[in-house]
């Protein structure tokens, strides 16, 4: 009986190792990032993977067209609203959501979901909370690490998503 609790000791000392060995090595190529703007009790903040280029085509190749997108990598990407909003002119609830979005060459649709916590590749709509098209522009220089920044306006801010040659742009305003 000893022999057998020193056994499953064994393997699950293994399967530990290699769960975080396998965590350390995804990390290692995406590295986790946080983003928050905090102004005047308004505050919205992201947690993200952040892939690299890799001299891959990110838009139309490593990201396909018209397909939902994980916006980075690893985990689906969290944002956080401290506060109810609008996103793009459509009211959003204070709360934390994970961020979806599906790219097309002259727009993006961001979705915000429900369900938090699952890998990146585990999308379910029917926990969509809201959809909105937004406007992305061509982004000069290109950018070689996907990032998700904020630019601070009077009533709110713009998340900006950026990476390759192309930028959304998401307007967040509170309510």
């Amino acid at each position: 009986m000893k022999r057998v609790f020193i056994i499953l000791g064994i393997i699950a000392a293994l399967l530990l190792l290699g769960f975080f060995g396998l965590r350390f090595w995804t990390k290692s190529g995406s590295p986790e990032a946080e983003v928050i703007i905090d102004q005047d009790g308004f505050r919205v903040k992201v947690a993200y993977c952040r892939p690299y280029k890799k001299g891959r085509t990110i838009f139309g190749g490593l990201v396909p067209y018209g397909k939902v997108w994980r916006t980075g990598a690893n985990e689906a990407t969290i944002i956080e609203l401290a506060q109810d909003v609008t996103i793009a002119g459509k009211p959003l609830n204070a709360g934390q959501y994970s961020l979806w979005t599906i790219p097309t060459p002259d727009k993006w649709t961001i979705i915000f979901n429900r369900e938090t916590g699952q890998w990146g590749t585990n999308y379910n709509a029917t926990d969509d909370v809201l959809r909105v098209p937004v406007s992305s522009q061509k982004h000069s220089p290109p950018v070689d690490q996907f990032t998700i920044s904020f630019d601070a306006q009077k009533e709110g801010a713009n998340m900006l998503l950026t990476w390759d040659e192309t930028e959304a742009v998401v307007p967040i305003q509170r309510r």
